[in-house]
């Protein structure tokens, strides 16, 4: 029996689900969170919008490839695009600690200033708290964000039928691994880079085509054995993923092999995992790999009729079940 919060509670795995479902859910129900999607849906007035927010804690703050700052911003543009809509106000909220120098500050804001510019987003409200020195890393950041549905979407795991094909945007697990390097200070020539962009454009990209669109999600905490299981959890269906064709960096995989990791746990920060009718799937790769964020996209699987099952066919022809990450793998990513 588990009566504290532990590390584990926080990343994206089955204590996190627990958590959620137990303690969180039961208080708070209500329709725009059935299927705890990335972002709300709400129909004020008959303007379809859609609302979502996230907490930043990353530590270090810079790291190869980004900052918490333009990661505050792109973690949220992503939270709204994969729900189906075009991102366009944002909230900062800022938690300072007691003597950081302003130099980062700037540099942070700076980055904010910048990812958002590049979203074609607009920073439309804020609050700024400082607490004394040693009561939080430097800064800690929440953004709240809202988008404008998009017309076709009709988004939900409950959609998915055997055979449609599984696709991500581009290599996994960057993020999780340029953070765990700098944090550890390991200076690693050529090491891995965070992936940490904005995705608005690949989903922007799928015009007519989203009405096929049967899922999709961004493989942040818990990576992509989290999205997959999350999205097959309970459900008649099942998802088999070929190791061959997953798409990872050179310098992530070769840290990979250093630590141990599963990079399927590993979270990254500007990639798309999508779910679609199988006759689409040339299409959309079409559309995504002349853009920078889509380039190395790829099919990846299939929907199966394992009930309930996640499982991956080895290099070598073999299978194995992939399971939930039970606790945080690397904590403070994000």
């Amino acid at each position: 029996m588990i009566d504290r919060i532990l590390l584990d509670h926080g990343g994206g795995g089955r204590l996190s689900h627990r958590l959620i479902r137990e303690e969180i859910l039961p208080r708070f129900a209500c329709a725009a969170l059935n299927g705890l999607p990335d972002a709300a849906t709400l129909d004020p007035g008959g303007l379809r919008m859609l609302f979502s927010t996230d907490s930043f804690v990353v530590q270090p703050l810079f790291f190869p490839g980004g900052c918490i700052g333009d990661l505050a911003v792109f973690g949220t543009v992503n939270d709204l695009a994969v729900a189906g809509s075009r991102p366009r106000w944002l909230s900062l909220g800022m938690i300072l600690e007691e003597g950081l120098p302003l130099a980062i500050l700037r540099r942070v804001l700076d980055a904010v200033q910048l990812a958002a510019s590049r979203c074609d987003l607009q920073v439309v409200t804020g609050d700024t708290k400082v607490v004394r020195r040693g009561q939080c890393d430097g800064m800690y950041l929440n953004t709240a964000g809202i988008g404008q549905a998009l017309p076709g979407f009709a988004l939900g795991p409950e959609r998915l039928r055997p055979g449609d094909r599984v696709l991500v945007s581009g290599p996994l697990g960057d993020h999780g691994l340029a953070v765990l390097a700098a944090r550890e200070g390991l200076g690693l020539a050529n090491g891995p880079v965070s992936d940490t962009r904005p995705l608005h454009r690949l989903v922007l990209a799928l015009g007519e085509l989203a009405p096929g669109v049967r899922f999709m999600r961004d493989p942040t905490r818990g990576g992509l054995a989290a999205v997959l299981n999350e999205m097959v959890e309970e459900r008649a269906v099942g998802v088999m993923i070929e190791e061959r064709r997953l798409p990872f960096s050179p310098a992530t995989r070769a840290l990979a092999e250093l630590t141990g990791l599963d990079l399927l746990h590993v979270a990254s920060e500007g990639c798309l995992v999508l779910v679609c009718a199988p006759e689409l799937a040339p299409a959309i790769l079409e559309r995504w790999r002349p853009l920078p964020e889509g380039a190395q996209a790829c099919v990846i699987g299939q929907v199966a009729e394992d009930a309930s099952l996640v499982v991956l066919e080895t290099a070598i022809g073999g299978r194995r079940v992939v399971d939930a990450p039970q606790g945080e793998l690397l904590p403070r990513i994000c």
